[in-house]
């Protein structure tokens, strides 16, 4: 077979097709669950300005990178620092929703297998403190404190 006759089979081989679409029952299922880990920017910022009390947002990231950006009423609770102590404040009766910088950020969903693991339910937002700013949402800063050592 000619090189170009291998370039045109090679062409109309199908790499979305590649692996069969799943039955559309199997699929329903699928997206239902991901549904059930997640949420996007769209719908917390319309819970927020609703007044929807039935979710808390937590942001993962560090104190720091929350006092220069945050989604407005979050609370900070870095993944790291989250444990039964930590978290002893947050509602057992609502959905947590975590969220951290974005796509290239993993804190949101290191803070949601903790806070699961801790008997809460939580969503993650999707895409993070990028996507909310590329929606255009407000953003809240906190002025952080500074505490400067006396000299001796």
């Amino acid at each position: 077979m000619s090189d170009r006759a291998n370039e045109s089979l090679t062409q109309r081989t199908s790499k979305v097709l590649e692996n069969p679409p799943a039955d559309p029952s199997v699929a329903e299922n699928h997206f239902q669950s991901k549904l059930s880990f997640e949420t996007d920017p769209s719908d917390v910022y319309h819970d927020i300005t609703n007044k929807i009390f039935r979710i808390v947002v937590l942001d993962a990231r560090t104190p720091e990178t929350y006092a220069r950006g945050h989604v407005p009423g979050a609370v900070n609770i870095p993944h790291r620092a989250i444990d039964s102590s930590t978290t002893a404040s947050l509602p057992r009766d609502k959905v947590i929703v975590t969220y951290c910088d974005g796509v290239f950020c993993n804190a949101s969903t290191k803070a949601a297998a903790k806070l699961t693991a801790l008997g809460f339910r939580v969503k993650e937002m999707l895409d993070g403190m990028e996507g909310w700013r590329k929606e255009g949402y407000p953003v809240e800063e906190t002025v952080m404190r500074m505490t400067i050592p006396a000299s001796q």
